[in-house]
């Protein structure tokens, strides 16, 4: 099974950048160019990682982390946060709503496909020892 990628950003240029990038590394890829968009992807193609651009307009992508946040189907989602503002103020923001991970503009794709591969690999283990746990209920208990 291939892990799945939202990518969410505004720059038509970047989407295709990125979407390139995760395809050639064999993930099934969807785009979104609004934070509305965004939120309706994520809650029908239920992604394995979500790539979220902070500005996008009428709905930023904070804010659209904070509504992943709470959303059942969502909430666990990991999310990398990349923007154009630099600092440690934009980084806070970020992790603060919510966000697993944070680049600034201009980055280097093949540290975004590292980190995108580590956060991937980390939540379909922890997947998989949950369907685990839920199969055989004492894999679950410590003695």
């Amino acid at each position: 099974m291939n892990a799945k990628v939202l990518v969410v950003d505004d720059e038509r240029d970047m989407l295709e950048l990125l979407d390139i990038h995760f395809r050639a590394q064999g993930y099934e890829v969807r785009t979104a160019v609004t934070g509305m968009q965004a939120l309706n992807e994520a809650r029908r193609f239920l992604p394995d990682l979500i790539v979220l651009d902070v500005m996008l307009g009428e709905l930023d992508g904070l804010s659209v982390c904070e509504i992943l946040r709470v959303q059942p189907s969502t909430s666990d989602v990991p999310v990398i946060v990349i923007t154009a503002m630099g600092g440690s103020i934009p980084r806070l923001h970020a992790l603060g709503a919510g966000a697993n991970d944070y680049l600034s503009k201009p980055f280097s794709p093949r540290e975004l496909m590292e980190r995108a591969g580590k956060i991937i690999e980390t939540r379909m283990a922890s997947q998989q020892r949950e369907r685990e746990t839920a199969e055989d209920p004492a894999l679950g208990h410590r003695f």
